[in-house]
């Protein structure tokens, strides 16, 4: 009823869901999905999304955090791995690891992370090749 799904050029399944997590909301624990994500409150764990995420000013993940687009304007601290593209806006705190295949980053954004440069989905083949 709320979501729409289609099928991209790629003949990817592109899901349309519009997923909040409001203000002064704290979530810990896990989230798996298919659609885009705002934060604006805080969440502790893992959000695994074939989607974008968007972290406002106020918003704050701990964690690992899997999509496909992001643009951080909060604070991230974790693992974040980002099969598109990773923009960082001035007001952005980014401490942990990051693998992402483009990465923007606006003057002003504290940056603070490792970093590969490689699509992530290489990255998980590589190591599932080497286990």
């Amino acid at each position: 009823m709320f979501s729409e799904k289609k099928k991209g050029t790629s003949g990817k399944e592109i899901f349309n869901e519009q997923n909040r997590i409001a203000a002064g909301t704290k979530i810990t624990g896990d989230i798996i999905a298919k659609g885009a994500f705002r934060i604006e409150g805080f969440l502790k764990g893992t959000l695994m999304t074939s989607g974008k995420v968007v972290i406002s000013k106020n918003g704050n993940i701990e964690g690992t955090l899997e999509c496909e687009n992001a643009d951080i304007e909060g604070k991230f601290n974790g693992k974040l791995k980002v099969s598109g593209i990773l923009s960082l806006k001035s007001s952005a705190i980014v401490d942990g690891e990051v693998v992402a295949l483009k990465l923007a980053v606006e003057p002003g954004a504290s940056f603070n992370a490792s970093c590969q440069m490689r699509s992530a989905m290489k990255s998980v083949k590589n190591e599932k090749q080497s286990a």
